[in-house]
């Protein structure tokens, strides 16, 4: 885990570089993933609090597949309970496991045995052998393409 940790400040930065900003701040201790909270289109987080440094990049991803129109609103009550939906987790997913690629990153970094209801070590498998659920919703938000993925096209929707 520790060496998981070096990971923030290159997540960070690839972050703020796609215009998703991390901002550091003192946060409550119920949020959904320790440490993080979605506000608009940044991230929020307490480092002293933060488990897993890939969860950064799952949120983003959220953040990343959200229409622009609606992004100021996530982390919101305007966002309604509706949000995401099951078609915005699995690209959310996909789109975590193309950043990990773009940066390098071992997989469980952002598919730690803590998350996606137990199932990160089949995540990491279907990923491994080329089996991308989800692409066709990343293809039809024109950030990628089927022939290059996971390179992307763009990191934002």
């Amino acid at each position: 885990m520790k060496n998981h940790l070096k990971t923030v400040p290159v997540i960070i930065d690839f972050l703020n570089g796609i215009n998703i900003k991390v901002i550091e701040k003192k946060l409550p201790n119920d949020t959904f993933l320790p440490g993080l909270a979605i506000s608009g289109n940044s991230i929020l987080i307490d480092l002293k609090q933060l488990k897993y440094p890939g969860d950064l990049l799952h949120e983003a991803g959220h953040i990343a597949v959200t229409e622009e129109k609606v992004r100021p609103f996530l982390g919101t009550e305007k966002m309604g309970a509706h949000w995401p939906t099951d078609g915005d987790e699995i690209a959310a997913i996909l789109r975590s496991y193309a950043a990990s690629s773009y940066l390098n990153l071992d997989l469980t970094v952002v598919f730690h045995q803590d998350g996606y209801k137990n199932e990160s070590e089949w995540l990491i498998e279907q990923f491994k052998n080329g089996n991308y659920m989800g692409l066709p919703l990343l293809e039809w938000m024109s950030l990628c393409r089927k022939e290059t993925f996971p390179v992307m096209e763009k990191w934002l929707r």
